[in-house]
């Protein structure tokens, strides 16, 4: 079992979308693939038309008394699973807290399902407190949504210097997030980000497909196919499945390229890469 965690020190980068997406498009791949939902705020239970409540809360579930199956609930999706977030994950960071080894809790929890999943994605809240200190310590790679402004690349450095104190060597994985062409300084971020091997070459671009995910409860992936941001997230899983260096997965694989037209117009069939020489995307 590999554990991604896709993470980040600031909010409204696109972390939940990512999440929600890439877990998608892993269990279409053939793995057996679990999304934890860390954050309060539910987003992506909510886009699997999950419930965001669990029973006895955070407090329970972090305990470690019951085993994280016995919340985990089945999606509409084969081979993908949920667990959900509810508004109690607001106090983890004090759970945690007092625990003895608090930097050991997720890992501890995701122990006894080595053998029932072969990803699993945790959708974390933003920041650098002792719930990412824990995240760090269960993760074999940090995923991290970088919006081409100055301010994201500052938190993409800050997290770095938080696992670079925390769990030295454990890989990131950053890549472009909302990107928009058209902008003066999105190019400028996309020249000062090339190069960098901690930055992925796949870039999902600011699409109206995603933003449609809230309201319409469906995987980019899968209510649009075809848009750019849809295919960037399919690149982007085979760079994050090179980076793990996954076994072959054992089930069958699901076409989530199929017949279905975008809505929004943006049908293409390629995506962009960390490039300033892209057209105005949609």
């Amino acid at each position: 079992m590999r554990v991604v965690a896709v993470a980040g020190a600031k909010g409204g980068v696109g972390k939940t979308a990512a999440a929600v997406n890439l877990a998608m498009v892993a269990s279409a791949a053939g793995y057996r693939t679990l999304l934890w939902d860390l954050d309060p705020q539910g987003a992506a239970t909510h886009c699997y038309r999950a419930r965001a409540r669990v029973k006895g809360g955070a407090t329970r579930l972090l305990g470690g008394k019951r085993g994280l199956d016995s919340y985990i609930r089945s999606t509409d999706h084969v081979r993908l699973d949920l667990l959900p977030a509810d508004p109690s994950f607001r106090v983890v960071d004090t759970v945690l807290s007092s625990r003895r080894w608090p930097d050991r809790v997720i890992r501890k929890l995701l122990r006894p399902l080595d053998r029932s999943y072969d990803v699993v994605i945790l959708d974390c809240a933003p920041g650098l407190g002792i719930v990412t200190e824990s995240v760090v310590a269960a993760s074999d790679l940090v995923l991290v949504p970088v919006v081409p402004a100055p301010l994201s690349v500052r938190s993409l450095e800050q997290l770095q210097a938080f696992i670079d104190e925390h769990r030295p060597g454990l890989p990131l994985l950053a890549f472009l997030s909302m990107l928009d062409d058209r902008k003066v300084l999105h190019r400028q971020v996309v020249g000062q980000l090339q190069g960098d091997p901690r930055v992925a070459l796949s870039a999902v671009p600011v699409s109206s497909a995603v933003e449609r995910m809230g309201l319409e409860q469906v995987p980019a992936v899968l209510a649009s196919p075809l848009n750019l941001a849809a295919v960037a997230y399919r690149r982007l899983w085979a760079e994050v499945e090179d980076r793990l260096d996954l076994d072959a997965p054992s089930g069958s694989v699901i076409d989530l390229t199929g017949p279905a037209a975008p809505s929004d117009g943006s049908a293409r069939p390629e995506a962009p890469l960390l490039s300033v020489d892209q057209p105005p995307v949609a």
